[in-house]
């Protein structure tokens, strides 16, 4: 491994997230508020960190940035984006510890959207905006955004795309990483711009509709409301918002294939069908059980709102706008294993993704056809194509070793002396980067009880589920650390 080529690309990164504190400053600067020494000083700190790094690997070259290298520096660069990023939180008093601004950092990067902030609305909007946009930045991911805007990165580019961007197979649009990232971002941009536009038609100020927009996009969460979305109580914004989570939890080569004219990219898609037809199914049970309990007047306010808790939940968004936990017993159900589920591989989703537990349901099926039929030779095949015996082998070991951290983490909590209903939606929704869970970590709870010892817990679960597992367990690994 080449330290000084990593510190290379952490001082790049280090210098981006600090740079991306002149937007919430502006809104520091025109409302005059006690935040704007906090990012004056964050920023520095962040540029003298840039400085530092790049200092010491200054002489070292791009290209020769290998699998190993890829891997580490990704994974450090999400905790320095963290570390940096905590600190306007830290500085301005808006929580008491920097373990807590250090979680509260990290769900944003990695777009969980668990907060340990009670009075939401009590802070300046340049520390809203702050938090906001950490998601926006993270949704499409900063490496990513780094290879966008930096070309002298080069052909090591390719290393720190496959290690950052969610799914099981990294697809690139172009042969030119670059490139690549730029449409992706352009993408997203253009989505984000559209969003904005349709909650300000609606009658959301721009701070709402951009903070909004950047919580929706990046499948993040975080709303500068201390009750969320539902806050307006407005079906407009409910169905807009409903939307663009569902945009968001799809392959965003899909998106730049449709814009390209390809009409029919979506659904020529297998996993976008899988996406689409679980979401309805999903949507259509909840409404029909909350209809049927009860719980709203008419079938036309409870799909408005089961839509948008399962959308919320199966793109591991986290907005909400009522007290699922209040819910009858079979949609809490649907929920939580929503969690696990997530959305479409290259989507700004977490979760396992759909794609994988297409892979994982066709290979059971394929060994059980063996089992009937010895002689045959029964292929697994996702979108009419054959899936690689190596596809499958990683599959496996994700669903496995997801578990296996999943169990580990609830048992780790319980230990913290929370209840099992809390200990284990906490873990599966930091795992799974969905932010709200349920128990003392439900819809109208957040994090800030949870001890110091479990948020850094949480806080390592978040990157994990953000970068796919293997990318932060291959630190665990001392070969990864030699040459």
């Amino acid at each position: 491994m080449h330290l000084r080529l990593v510190s290379k690309v952490l001082s790049l990164l280090s210098a981006i997230v600090s740079l991306s504190m002149l937007w919430p400053l502006v809104w520091s600067l025109r409302d005059g508020t006690s935040d704007v020494r906090a990012f004056l000083l964050s920023i520095a700190f962040g540029l003298a960190l840039a400085f530092v790094l790049f200092a010491f690997g200054k002489n070292a070259d791009y290209d020769d940035l290998g699998v190993k290298d890829g891997f580490v520096a990704v994974s450090l660069a999400w905790v320095i984006a963290s570390a940096v990023g905590a600190m306007p939180y830290w500085l301005h008093g808006t929580v008491p510890t920097f373990t807590d601004a250090f979680f509260e950092a990290m769900s944003g990067f990695t777009t969980t959207g668990a907060s340990v902030l009670s009075d939401i609305e009590a802070n300046p909007r340049g520390i809203l905006f702050w938090r906001d946009l950490t998601h926006w930045l993270g949704g499409m991911g900063i490496i990513v955004l780094g290879l966008a805007i930096l070309p002298f990165i080069g052909v090591g580019g390719m290393q720190l795309y496959k290690a950052e961007v969610p799914g099981p197979i990294p697809e690139k649009m172009t042969p030119r990483i670059q490139q690549t990232a730029l449409y992706l971002w352009g993408v997203y941009v253009l989505l984000s711009a559209l969003q904005t536009t349709l909650l300000m038609l609606g009658g959301m100020n721009l701070f709402e509709s951009l903070t909004h927009t950047f919580g929706t996009m990046a499948t993040g969460g975080f709303s500068p409301l201390n009750k969320s979305i539902g806050q307006y109580n407005s079906a407009y914004f409910d169905w807009v918002i409903t939307v663009f989570m569902f945009l968001a939890g799809v392959n965003f080569v899909l998106h730049y294939r449709f814009l390209l004219g390809r009409w029919g990219a979506f659904w020529k898609d297998e996993e976008f069908r899988f996406y689409t037809m679980l979401t309805v199914f999903c949507t259509l049970t909840v409404t029909l059980v909350l209809r049927l309990h009860g719980k709203y007047d008419s079938f036309v306010d409870a799909l408005r709102f089961g839509a948008f808790q399962v959308v919320s939940i199966i793109t591991t968004t986290g907005y909400v706008t009522a007290d699922y936990e209040l819910w009858p017993a079979y949609t809490q159900f649907i929920l939580l294993l929503l969690m696990f589920v997530g959305a479409c591989a290259g989507s700004t989703g977490g979760g396992m993704k759909n794609l994988r537990l297409m892979v994982l349901a066709r290979h059971v099926r394929a060994e059980l056809s063996s089992i009937l039929h010895p002689k045959a030779i029964v292929q697994v095949r996702v979108g009419g194509k054959p899936v690689g015996r190596e596809i499958i082998a990683s599959v496996t070991s994700f669903f496995i070793l997801y578990i296996v951290i999943f169990t580990a983490g609830t048992l780790f909590m319980t230990i913290l002396d929370l209840d099992l209903v809390t200990a284990m939606s906490s873990v599966a929704a930091t795992l799974g980067n969905i932010g709200p869970g349920l128990g003392g970590v439900g819809p109208m709870q957040n994090y800030a009880a949870i001890p110091d010892s479990g948020k850094w817990v949480l806080s390592l679960f978040m990157m994990m589920g953000r970068l796919e597992l293997y990318t932060v367990v291959l630190l665990l690994l001392p070969e990864t650390w030699k040459r």
